[in-house]
């Protein structure tokens, strides 16, 4: 395997949607341009969800059209269902993502229908994106435990991660949504998953509520995954998960693979400056280690 990894940026939008202060379009089409003078390649820039559920995501349509279109760059943006994907495909997004979860207790409590109901309702997202020449990609939550139901069977993360690549999802993430994993259960969660899904098609979405997210990362690695989401400053969590904290930091994630000789193409200088712009649009300093080390 090659020792290229991609870094998939979830701050604009997994990032964001958990924090109290809403940020303006501006600012956030601010923050993706700052990420992108860092070097990245993908990144997550919204969702078309009710901003009566989400309202730190109102406005994706303006920053989606604002972006554009560039050359090398993805800007996935997370759909529900098909009204969002109409909503996405008229503001000229060129990537959604879908969702579902390995946790059936956190699906009737997240979207409020089973599983298989949750598949059901994206495949025609995925048939029309894919008609349409929109890249899809999939993601599973609550992969190593839920806050409802406990332990989630790994059967039932194969079972999902499959069905969402059987719906034409050109990569499955998986997400330990309340930051539960342990490194041995991250391991042996990829193995049984890349039964269904090539590892090459596989990206780890880990948060750090116990602090075991680099630890984890480091063993998918070693299982030859090369895709990892991460949010700049660590923003984030899961609003539908009490107590979950942000997603692992974008540049804590750097700084362990430019030690570890792995290539991200990612400027860990400006980096931090993405950070630093967002937390002041945020009013908060940011809480990661990386970045108190080598910014406060």
């Amino acid at each position: 395997m090659t020792d290229t990894v991609r870094i998939v940026e979830v701050g604009p939008r997994d990032g964001l949607q958990n924090e109290s202060l809403t940020v303006s379009p501006a600012a956030r089409i601010g923050f993706v341009e700052k990420l992108l003078a860092a070097g990245l390649t993908t990144i997550e820039v919204g969702s078309f969800v009710s901003p009566k559920w989400v309202p730190q995501m109102a406005g994706t349509d303006v920053v989606v059209k604002s972006l554009g279109i560039r050359d090398g760059v993805g800007f996935p943006v997370l759909v529900p269902n098909e009204k969002g994907f109409d909503a996405a495909l008229e503001a000229g997004a060129r990537e959604i993502a879908i969702f579902a979860s390995a946790s059936e207790a956190f699906s009737q409590k997240n979207i409020n229908c089973s599983i298989a109901d949750s598949i059901d309702r994206f495949r025609p997202v995925a048939e029309r994106a894919l008609a349409n020449g929109i890249r899809v990609r999939g993601y599973v939550s609550c992969v190593l435990g839920c806050p409802y139901q406990g332990a989630v069977p790994v059967g039932d993360v194969v079972a999902v991660a499959r069905a969402l690549h059987e719906l034409g999802s050109y990569e499955v993430s998986l997400g330990d949504t309340i930051g539960v994993g342990a490194p041995t259960k991250a391991r042996d969660l990829v193995r049984a998953v890349s039964g269904a899904v090539p590892v090459e098609r596989i990206a780890a979405h880990f948060h750090d509520t116990y602090g075991q997210a680099l630890a984890n990362l480091l063993a998918v690695i070693q299982e030859d995954v090369r895709v990892i989401d991460a949010a700049a400053g660590g923003l984030g969590g899961c609003p539908y998960a009490k107590g979950a904290s942000g997603n692992v930091a974008t540049e804590a994630v750097v700084y362990m693979l430019d030690g570890m000789g792995m290539r991200t193409g990612i400027d860990l200088g400006k980096l931090l400056d993405a950070v630093t712009f967002i937390a002041a649009e945020l009013g908060h300093v940011s809480l990661s280690n990386v970045y108190r080390a080598m910014r406060t």
